[in-house]
């Protein structure tokens, strides 16, 4: 192993291109430093200075060496820089995942400001529903997610900030008798057929939208599930039927589509950021870092952190 004094050494010898004035730069004797050039010349197994008794010029070896050895060291110098970055969060990789419905919100946001100032935090973005966030969790996969579910439902086990809080609103087939009106009433729509995602990837939300039909006494006629919320609209946009989905969807258009709150507004969904206690220290710095930029600028509904 090559030594970063001895890489110091070599530096200096190649810029002076004078053994005496290195030695002089590094406050040290001539001889032991002509010592530690030709111990360093053994190791590597090639001449890096070509020496006569008038000058010394740097080898093809040498000169190959040089801008290696400079990176080499500039490295090195920076690992204290870069560890006390890492353990304070400032630095560091962040690997989030996040369900559809908050990339029409506030997220694109908070990411490009997150990045203007945390320029050396690298990070790694994952698209996922709930299920597919719980299964990366258990696989070490990602540090954070922001996940969707019925208000007060974060799944348990996980560390947990309410981000948004936010009414579920209906996309409905422009032609649709309805859609003209601003405010329909759920009876109009109790029967229509029913476009939704699956139970597995948002449980709570699920059986939130189902309770909702129950609580009116109606029973819904599921037409169809879908994992995306943009393919339920694209859906709606064919005829299929109607959705239920989170109003920051509402910024997605789609020609044919038209989305309306339903006169009862009680149907509503959350969506939390959700990480394990012993995160590392990044994680936390974006969690401080949404939690800020969110009372700066409410997205929707201002929401507490749990």
């Amino acid at each position: 192993m090559i030594e970063l004094r001895t890489l110091r050494q070599f530096i200096a010898v190649a810029e002076e291109l004078h053994f005496s004035r290195a030695a002089q730069r590094l406050h040290m004797t001539q001889p032991p430093l002509s010592l530690a050039i030709q111990g360093l010349e053994r190791e590597l197994g090639a001449e890096l200075f070509q020496r006569t008794q008038r000058r010394v010029a740097l080898s093809p070896a040498g000169a190959a060496l040089l801008p290696r050895a400079r990176r080499l060291l500039a490295e090195a110098e920076e690992l204290p820089r870069v560890a006390q970055a890492t353990a304070a969060g400032r630095a560091g990789r962040l690997r989030l995942a996040f369900v559809s419905s908050i990339a029409y919100g506030p997220l694109p946001g908070w990411l490009s400001s997150f990045r203007d100032t945390h320029a050396d935090v690298a990070l790694q973005l994952r698209e996922a529903t709930l299920d597919v966030q719980l299964a990366a969790f258990d696989a070490d996969e990602i540090d954070v997610g922001f996940v969707l579910h019925a208000p007060g439902a974060a799944p348990p086990g996980f560390a947990a900030w309410a981000a948004l809080l936010e009414p579920m609103v209906l996309a409905l087939p422009q032609a649709h008798p309805v859609a003209s009106g601003r405010r329909p009433a759920f009876e109009r729509i109790a029967a229509e057929p029913l476009l939704i995602f699956p139970r597995a990837i948002a449980p709570s939300l699920y059986d939130a939208v189902l309770g909702f039909y129950r609580a009116h006494g109606a029973t819904p006629h599921i037409a169809q599930e879908a994992i995306q919320m943009q393919t339920l609209v694209n859906l709606v946009s064919s005829g299929m039927g109607l959705a239920w989905v989170p109003a920051s969807v509402m910024q997605l258009q789609r020609p044919g589509v038209v989305y309306r709150p339903l006169a009862d507004a009680s149907l509503q969904c959350e969506t939390s950021l959700v990480w394990r206690e012993r995160a590392p220290p990044v994680v936390q710095r974006f969690v401080d870092h949404v939690r800020a930029q969110q009372r700066q600028s409410p997205p929707l509904r201002k929401v507490g952190a749990r």
